[in-house]
């Protein structure tokens, strides 16, 4: 469970930050002091912590350097009072991940919240090597030849500034790439800030790379730092870069060419330095041929590119991967699991794996959170009757396509002007019942089950409940 250190002199608004984010699976405790702050991040060792920018004797932002210097990679989120926020500002600028003006949405809170502790955990040492059951961060796992050539261009194109593009299949593990460059380069001690491309829409990714001045667009109530300003002499991830418009492709190129930017409705030229390494899992030179992407900026990101390889082909690193995730999920489920049947082995040996190395980690997760009889041993067809359940093999996926195809049918007979509104909602609304059901109304575990966030499994099911409502 993720730990928050919520810090503010008043007592009332430590108490309610706790009782909303506490309601989210989190497990939050206060401080009412800079000083206490910084005595409780040494001894509680939180994930993420949220701060008042005014407070008496040491105010937030001498509080947030103290911090950012003991502990380089703690994630915090400062908190201001004052529409005028240039204070929270700057404390971007000292090393904030993001901040909040106070009275704050709870619907933001919580979104803010898991953005910032995801980003916090990218900043997490990734090692290559290593099989201490309790080591903790994360591992690339891999003995394969492709693998080890992949290490080998890390090691040597981490210490330079170049620019690295990745490319390969959701769920091969870009990411962990991205940060292994990152913590074995000379920028180490500085942000490491990732940046999803697919998953901020349009028209706010302007706003989140390059910031925007008061003004420049409705709601825009006050002047906000960017990306790129906040992560000045650090190391940006721009994963699913071939998801970015073209219209923020040129502004991008002029970053790298020039080291220099506008604010959205701005007319100050910022400079900044920044490595970029991007990452994805389109063909960019398709795009190019289709007029999606440009090509002169697909020449300034494509500097050193890395291929990394689909799960297919790289079947002899899949049982240290099956034991890698075991040991992880042991610690995060306080089990004892040893390993796996050879059967099952056998089973995931022999599977296309379609999700790549994602899908086997949520298929090791699942099958320990569901595990129904002994919590020590072999995870087995016996032991685990969700495992016993799949069949991974390609005869298996077609099973579940033609059972689809049946239910498809059955809708398709309705003759009903809605028919793909009901179908996705009918089976959206059946995945969130069992998966509450397996995991006895567990929210945050039903969300892993389902694979997406605590944030979306709670909207899913406030659009089921009104759904009922409107019927009754």
């Amino acid at each position: 469970m993720d730990k928050i250190l919520v810090v503010d002199d008043e007592q009332g608004i430590c108490y309610s930050f706790k009782r909303v984010i506490g309601r989210h699976g989190y497990d939050v405790i206060t401080a009412f002091s800079g000083e206490e702050a910084v005595e409780k991040v040494s001894k509680e060792h939180p994930t993420l912590v949220m701060m008042d920018v005014t407070m008496p004797k040491i105010d937030g932002l001498e509080t947030l350097k103290k911090l950012k210097t003991l502990y380089p990679n703690l994630t915090i989120i400062m908190m201001t009072a004052y529409t005028t926020s240039e204070r929270a500002i700057t404390a971007m600028k000292y090393g904030a991940y993001d901040y909040l003006t106070k009275p704050v949405d709870n619907a933001q809170l919580i979104s803010l919240v898991e953005k910032a502790i995801t980003a916090g955990k990218m900043s997490i040492p990734v090692t290559f090597e290593g099989t201490a059951e309790e080591e903790e961060g994360d591992r690339i796992i891999g003995k394969t030849p492709v693998m080890l050539e992949i290490y080998k261009k890390i090691g040597q194109i981490a210490e330079s500034d170049v620019t690295v593009l990745l490319l390969g299949e959701t769920g091969t593990g870009k990411e962990l790439i991205a940060r292994a460059i990152y913590h074995h380069s000379k920028r180490v001690n500085k942000p490491f800030l990732p940046v999803n491309c697919a998953a901020i829409p349009d028209p706010l990714l302007e706003s989140e790379l390059f910031g925007h001045e008061k003004g420049a667009f409705t709601g825009a109530d006050n002047r906000r730092i960017g990306k790129f300003e906040q992560c000045n002499t650090g190391t940006m991830f721009l994963d699913e870069i071939g998801d970015m418009p073209l219209s923020l492709q040129s502004k991008l190129l002029r970053v790298l060419q020039d080291g220099c930017f506008q604010r959205l409705g701005g007319n100050d030229l910022i400079k900044t330095d920044v490595r970029i390494i991007a990452a994805t899992n389109k063909n960019l030179e398709s795009l190019i041929n289709m007029g999606k992407f440009r090509d002169d900026l697909y020449w300034r990101l494509n500097v050193v590119s890395i291929n990394v390889p689909p799960l297919r082909e790289r079947r002899d690193d899949i049982e240290d991967l099956i034991q890698y995730f075991i040991q992880k999920f042991n610690r995060e489920l306080a089990k004892n699991v040893k390993g796996v049947s050879l059967e099952i082995l056998k089973e995931f040996k022999g599977y296309h794996w379609p999700g790549n190395v994602r899908e086997l980690q949520s298929i090791i997760q699942r099958g320990m959170v569901l595990c129904r009889s002994r919590p020590f041993g072999i995870l087995s067809s016996k032991d685990c009757e969700w495992l016993s359940q799949i069949r991974l093999s390609s005869e298996g996926i077609m099973d579940v396509e033609k059972a689809l195809s049946d239910v498809v049918n059955k809708f398709l007979q309705r003759g009903s002007s809605e028919i793909y509104k009901e179908a996705i909602a009918t089976f959206e609304r059946l995945m969130v019942k069992r998966a509450l059901e397996l995991t006895n109304n567990n929210q945050a575990m039903a969300a892993k089950l389902l694979g997406i966030s605590r944030n979306t499994l709670r909207e899913k099911l406030e659009k089921v409940q009104n759904d009922n409502l409107s019927e009754k």
